[in-house]
């Protein structure tokens, strides 16, 4: 599995709830954009519209080895490709005050489909961004200190 993008903002400004795998309808310029790495997941958003999954917000550069000019905006919106059942559960979270659902990641699996990782998530307060970090500095402190000892 080879990751293309993360949305490392995502787990900083968010508490992921609940995750899920879903494809991505995309355009062969920006399959070819897309494998060499040229994705922002940052802004990106996702909502649910009659009864279909759609991501908004995901910059996929422009392919730059093509001969022809891009058509089309990079930002465009993006169909993701999910179960009926998936989407009745991400709207059901959706229509809940507070929560969202955010792109986590995007990457290629195994059989070679680029895939996209959606969270629920739940935004962070300031104090929980911090008390995140302070318990990752201790964290990593106790390890620092296991490699001394030994």
């Amino acid at each position: 599995m080879k990751v293309l993008a993360q949305n490392r903002r995502a787990r900083h400004d968010y508490q992921i709830l609940e995750t899920y795998e879903a494809g991505i309808v995309l355009s062969g310029d920006e399959v070819k954009s897309a494998k060499e790495g040229n994705v922002q997941l940052r802004d990106a958003f996702v909502r649910v519209e009659n009864g279909e999954a759609w991501l908004y917000n995901m910059h996929i550069a422009p392919y730059e080895k093509t001969g022809e000019p891009f058509r089309g905006d990079s930002k465009r919106k993006r169909k993701l490709l999910l179960h009926k059942r998936e989407i009745n559960k991400i709207l059901g979270y959706l229509t809940q005050k507070g929560l969202t659902a955010i792109p986590l990641s995007m990457y290629v699996n195994d059989r070679g489909f680029i895939k996209v990782s959606i969270g629920v998530a739940k935004g962070k307060k300031m104090v929980d961004k911090r008390q995140t970090i302070k318990e990752r500095d201790i964290e990593r402190e106790l390890r620092r200190e296991g490699k001394i000892r030994y």
